[in-house]
């Protein structure tokens, strides 16, 4: 009958939107997913981790390599790499860490900044699935970043665009801890904070060895603002305030 082809291709469409997932650029969404996330972010207390001592809170910390700088004009999470701190050490055994497939190619410059490759990425498995797994590990523990703001603009968007749910978890910017207690250091980068704690740098620009990298320099901050009188983050944030 004529009109068979056109009953096929409605019923099609209605089984697949009412299917357990739909994809968005590239990126299968499952329902059970978001209800994850949305339950996580329904439990998470935010207020309470403002009063746990500094050198009791738990965090994870981590890093995201990207193929740019902003994630609205289309740069993409090409890895992302953690490490929890857990009663003030670093629990190496705990990392998490994986490639993410890219919707373009990776510049020349990005892979020889970061070493991972187009050919790397291509089977790799994409942002939605790596960034359940990643918040499965965090659960509701507070985010740590060297200078943030980079993390948090890519996982504010990514969070949104797959899921349509804002970004809850607290994250907190080491620069914090550096501002309080070494004002007078004129440094930004984090090889440098590094080189300048003696710290050795291996693999710099790959997200699970920054990461690291920047657990250690929390671990050794910490113990520095509880010094100054900031035994807690709230305490922490109230001495910026007044530094601002």
């Amino acid at each position: 009958m004529a009109f068979e082809p056109i009953i096929h291709l409605m019923r099609g469409i209605q089984n697949r939107l009412n299917g357990s997932s739909l994809r968005l650029n590239g990126n299968v969404q499952d329902p059970k997913q978001i209800a994850f996330l949305r339950q996580l972010q329904k439990e998470m207390r935010q207020e309470f981790v403002l009063d746990i001592p500094l050198n009791e809170l738990n965090v994870v910390v981590f890093d995201i390599e990207t193929t740019g700088f902003y994630p609205n004009k289309g740069d993409e999470i090409i890895s992302i790499g953690a490490v929890k701190v857990i009663d003030g050490k670093i629990a190496e055994d705990q990392a998490f860490y994986s490639l993410i497939q890219s919707n373009g190619e990776i510049s020349k410059e990005i892979q020889l900044l970061t070493g991972i490759t187009n050919e790397q990425i291509k089977d790799a498995p994409p942002l939605s699935e790596v960034l359940i797994r990643f918040f499965q590990y965090v659960q509701d523990l507070p985010l740590v970043a060297h200078h943030a703001n980079h993390e948090k603009n890519f996982l504010q968007h990514a969070s949104w665009l797959l899921y349509k749910l804002p970004l809850k978890h607290r994250l907190i910017d080491t620069s914090f801890l550096y501002r309080i207690a070494d004002p007078q250091l004129n440094i930004v980068k984090l090889e440098d904070f590094c080189e300048y704690h003696q710290i050795p740098i291996e693999n710099r620009h790959h997200a699970l060895s920054d990461a690291k990298l920047t657990a250690k320099l929390w671990c050794i901050y910490i113990p520095k603002v509880q010094g100054l009188g900031c035994h807690t983050l709230r305490e922490l944030y109230e001495q910026l305030a007044l530094i601002k």
